[in-house]
């Protein structure tokens, strides 16, 4: 961004997403919402994993309380029942998996920000269902640093008051002429926010990123490998005195928990049920690369081409205890066996572990040690083609992938245990001692699956005069799934799926230039989720019934922005129509029910700057998003709240000839539903962030972040599973992380 003296100069930012072949356009002059965010930005927010920085993203909810990964990621007017469904990363411009949303997996899972990354650009809506794997919600679009001519790097260490342990580093420069590279990557190691006694987070990435320059374009290559997962936090018992944002459940007593799956559901006669112990430590994360690159030609008589890549393998698999009902008081269920039915009392309650007795004052709650392997490959390819002219730009594009997964579940294996910090499994109780545990439901798969896309789609940008122009995109997709299942695993395929579905998205737009340095833009765009594998299990009644699954999306945009010397202002009003809309409590076990959503609501990003080195910066979200079409018809759409905004101001001052920065963020959320019935409300909370960075010699820099300064313990949802139940999840409890960093 470069920032002119004469406050009538605009502030000049280039963005790249949402534009055709991925060319650059002034951010003032996109017909589009479109929030960017730079390295120091990246840094100052200090996220705790790449779904927590799109916290900064107006008309984004984000639920980023499960951990490093296995978020639950919202866009403005889009409904979902978790994980991420109308979000897609991309990195450099191509998908890092075209299914935005897997059973346990989306798209921020397979991504980690460390100092590899220059920029984050996301763009919600817009040209998005036209462009790229067409997604119609969020697509953000992470670019990597390039190499110059001048050699320089950063390594910097980080720790915090949960003992977290991280080493950074980073270097680029020239290979050779015009021959330019960056590396970098991280090591870290840590317990986790909430402690779990052992060191529950870990990872490391590598990033090497090599761009050459030719006289009529650039070849750009990238391969990041990363190993990296935490604990996965679930809802915890919100009936229990003591329980807080600090919880986690998983720890040494019980990271270990043998599991029985090949069952037949709990069914005691069937023969041979196996057995496997998990490691609970192993929590939700990713081992696995991601390579791809792009290549640019400018030929004669300004014809463009360019080719975008992307190769992604590896293992993104999840582990941990997910709570079945709620917590019941010991002395209560002994005094009462109907408190808990399942929880049949056979003889003393004692530690499973330590073997010590289990007090009536104590709390105890069933946990299903769940286990979830993906193993996942996918590869994308965009080619465009372009013609400039005086007026304007058309082009031509072809959008090919495939994405498959090979996976494992065992769903269920429940054992009642103590309710505190890594709280053991107990003796005593009959679903505990059984071989098999015959009192509850139990899910096991083994299922495999192929998609295939291939779509064209064209695009005209046009200047009908000096400040009027207009921009009109199409396109046509193919989409076939191939995926089998085997449920009970007893070697029998339960669901066989092979389809073929067309659709046709388009976009059109028109942005006036009222002057320099404002303008208003209008669109409109029709586009679509296609469906996946999961889709297809978890809604195979209402695929038998002729439903095909797409998932029709109309969104109607008019904003307004603004960029001078010392402001911007990006404003976006927006109406959105989801149909149908399919909602899955509790995927393989409760089947989904179809809905249609509508939203209107209004977006706000606007950033104030004073040369006394003072800025505040505004996010803000104001939506009303209802249900229509079943028995919930009218009701608010769950897990999404009606308003929201982020404040975060800066101030940059000089002490003792250095650089030192304090900045902070307020956050203030309004109250949802944890469910589509409206039944179970989480209440409206504000949240606290403060910092503060000291640069020396331009080299050595010192940081200190402090998130949720004052630990507030709201919450980001309830029980998704059992909506009945006094159980949720909390934001992520107060945390202090400080880092020390050298440049050259």
């Amino acid at each position: 961004m470069a920032q002119d003296s004469d406050s009538d100069e605009v502030i000049e930012e280039v963005i790249v997403t949402g534009t055709a072949g991925g060319g650059e356009m002034r951010k003032l002059d996109a017909s589009f919402s479109i929030t960017t965010a730079d390295a120091g930005e990246i840094e100052k927010f200090a996220p705790k994993s790449t779904a927590d920085l799109l916290k900064i993203v107006p008309g984004v909810w984000v639920e980023s309380s499960g951990g490093v990964s296995g978020a639950n990621v919202f866009v403005r007017g889009f409904p979902g029942a978790g994980d991420a469904p109308f979000l897609t990363v991309q990195l450099n411009g191509a998908p890092v998996f075209p299914p935005p949303t897997l059973s346990f997996l989306e798209n921020t899972t397979l991504f980690r920000i460390d100092e590899t990354i220059a920029r984050v650009e996301a763009l919600r809506g817009g040209p998005n269902p036209v462009f790229s794997n067409g997604q119609p919600g969020l697509t953000a679009n992470f670019l990597l640093k390039e190499g110059s001519e001048e050699t320089e790097g950063l390594v910097k260490y980080s720790t915090s008051d949960y003992d977290l342990r991280r080493f950074d580093a980073v270097l680029s420069g020239e290979i050779a002429d015009e021959l330019y590279y960056m590396v970098g990557g991280y090591i870290s190691s840590s317990p986790g926010i909430r402690d779990a006694g052992f060191n529950a987070e870990e990872g490391n990435q590598f990033t090497i990123n090599l761009t050459k320059d030719l006289e009529n374009g650039s070849v750009n290559v990238y391969y990041r490998k990363t190993d990296d997962h935490g604990t996965w936090y679930l809802p915890a018992a919100l009936n229990v005195p003591g329980i807080d944002g600090d919880y986690t459940q998983v720890g040494t007593l019980n990271r270990q928990r043998e599991i029985t799956f090949d069952n037949n559901f709990g069914d005691a006669s069937f023969p041979n049920p196996k057995t496997k112990t998990l490691d609970l430590g192993e929590g939700r994360g990713w081992d696995g690369f991601i390579m791809g690159g792009s290549v640019r030609f400018d030929f004669s008589n300004d014809w463009e081409l360019v080719d975008r890549f992307n190769f992604t393998s590896g293992d993104a698999d999840t582990v941990g205890l997910v709570p079945d009902g709620g917590a019941v008081n010991v002395g209560a269920l002994l005094a009462d066996p109907t408190v808990d039915p399942s929880a049949v009392v056979t003889g003393a309650l004692t530690g499973r572990v330590t073997g010590r007795a289990i007090d009536n004052s104590e709390y105890i709650q069933r946990f299903g040690a769940w286990v979830v392997r993906k193993d996942i490959e996918s590869f994308t390819n965009d080619l465009s083609l372009a013609k400039v002219f005086d007026a304007g730009k058309v082009t031509f594009g072809f959008y090919s992938a495939n994405a498959s997964t090979d996976e494992f579940w065992s769903l269920g294996n429940h054992k009642y245990q103590v309710v505190e910090r890594g709280g053991e499994v107990i003796d005593g109780i009959a679903c505990n001692d059984a071989a098999i545990d015959s009192c509850n439901w139990n899910y096991d798969i083994d299922a495999t699956g192929d998609a295939t896309t291939n779509a064209f789609y064209a695009a005209l940008e046009y200047d009908l005069s000096d400040q009027l122009t207009i921009d009109v995109g199409v396109r046509q997709e193919n989409h076939q799934v191939k995926y089998s299942v085997d449920e009970g695993l007893d070697g029998l395929v339960t669901l066989a799926i092979d389809t073929d579905e067309d659709e046709f998205s388009y976009t059109a737009a028109a942005n006036y230039m009222l002057n320099d340095n404002s303008g208003i833009f209008g669109r409109i765009n029709a586009g679509h989720k296609m469906p996946y594998f999961d889709d297809y299990r978890d809604n195979r009644d209402s695929f038998a019934n002729g439903n095909n699954l797409v998932v029709d999306v109309d969104q109607f945009e008019v904003g307004y922005k603004y960029s001078g010397n010392n402001i911007s202002l990006y404003a976006t009003g927006f109406y959105t129509e989801v149909d149908p809309s399919f909602f899955v409590a509790l995927s393989g076990v409760t089947a989904g029910v179809a809905s249609k959503n509508r939203a209107l609501g209004l977006e706000v990003d606007a950033t104030y700057y004073h040369e006394s080195g003072f800025s505040v910066t505004l996010n803000a979200t104001l939506q009303n998003s209802e249900i229509a079409g079943t028995a919930d018809d009218g009701n608010d759409v769950q897990r999404q709240p009606d308003w929201q905004f982020r404040v975060s101001p800066s101030y940059d001052f000089v002490v003792g000839g250095n650089d030192l920065t304090v900045y902070g963020a307020f956050t203030a959320v309004d109250s949802r539903f944890a469910d589509n019935a409206n039944t179970v409300v989480l209440g409206s909370y504000e949240k606290l962030d403060l910092g503060a960075e000291l640069t020396i010699d331009d080299r050595l820099s010192f940081q200190i972040a402090a998130d949720n300064l004052t630990d507030k313990a709201a919450l980001t949802e309830g029980d998704p599973r059992n909506p009945a139940a006094p159980n949720g999840r909390f934001i992520m409890p107060r945390s202090v992380k400080f880092s020390v960093g050298y440049a050259f």
